[in-house]
C-alpha cells in the first residue's frame, strides 16, 4: 500500500513538472523588449529618447529623410544632436514633457545628404542629448516602395527657373532737320 502511495505522489509530481517544467525555464516573449515597426528604437542617452527611427531614402541612396519620434522625459526643454557620418549635425529642440514627430503631422523629416546607401542596410547614426556623451546606433534604410513612406521618400528642391522680364525697346533719337547747317 505504501509503494502505491509513494508511486502515485511521484507520478502527479512527475506529471507536474513534466506539463509546467517548460514555463518554468523559457523567457517570456512578453518581458524581451524590442522594436514593433519598421523602424529602431535607440537605447536611452540622455533626456532625448528616440523611437521608431528609420531613413526613407532616394533612390540612388544618397539622401535619406529620418523619420523618428523624439520624445523628452524630463521637465525641462533640451536639444537633440544627430550625426549621419562626417557630415554636419543637425538639431531639434523638444520642450519638456513632450514629443516631436520627424515625418509627422508636426514636424518635417530631417534630411541627411551623403548616406551612400540602399534600400534593407543600416546607417550608424549618433544621437547626442543633454549632458550625456551619446550613442551611435544602426538606423534602418527603407524606400518609398510601401504607399505609406512614399510621401517621405526626398526630393530634389526645385530648380530656379530663369524668368524673363519684358525689356521695351530702346528708342533712338530721331535727327530732325535743322535751318542752319552746322558745319
Amino acid at each position: 500500500m505504501k509503494s502505491r502511495l509513494a508511486a502515485s505522489i511521484a507520478l502527479s509530481a512527475l506529471i507536474i513538472v513534466g506539463a509546467t517544467g517548460c514555463a518554468g525555464i523559457t523567457p517570456q516573449a512578453t518581458t524581451i523588449d524590442y522594436s514593433a515597426s519598421d523602424g529602431a528604437n535607440v537605447p536611452k542617452s540622455g533626456p532625448i529618447e528616440v523611437r521608431n527611427a528609420f531613413f526613407v531614402a532616394d533612390e540612388s541612396g544618397t539622401t535619406g529623410n529620418l523619420v523618428a519620434g523624439l520624445v523628452n522625459t524630463t521637465s525641462d526643454s533640451a536639444t537633440i544632436h544627430i550625426t549621419v557620418g562626417d557630415g554636419p549635425a543637425q538639431s531639434v529642440r523638444v520642450a519638456g514633457q513632450k514629443s516631436v514627430s520627424l515625418g509627422g503631422d508636426d514636424a518635417q523629416p530631417l534630411t541627411f545628404e551623403g548616406l551612400d546607401t540602399k534600400a534593407g542596410e543600416t546607417v550608424d547614426v549618433y544621437f547626442q542629448s543633454g549632458d550625456a556623451e551619446g550613442i551611435k546606433y544602426a538606423i534602418p534604410v527603407l524606400d518609398g516602395t510601401l504607399p505609406y513612406y512614399s510621401t517621405l521618400v526626398p526630393t530634389a528642391p526645385p530648380s530656379p527657373t530663369p524668368t524673363t522680364t519684358p525689356v521695351a525697346p530702346a528708342v533712338e533719337p530721331t535727327p530732325t532737320a535743322s535751318e542752319t547747317p552746322v558745319g
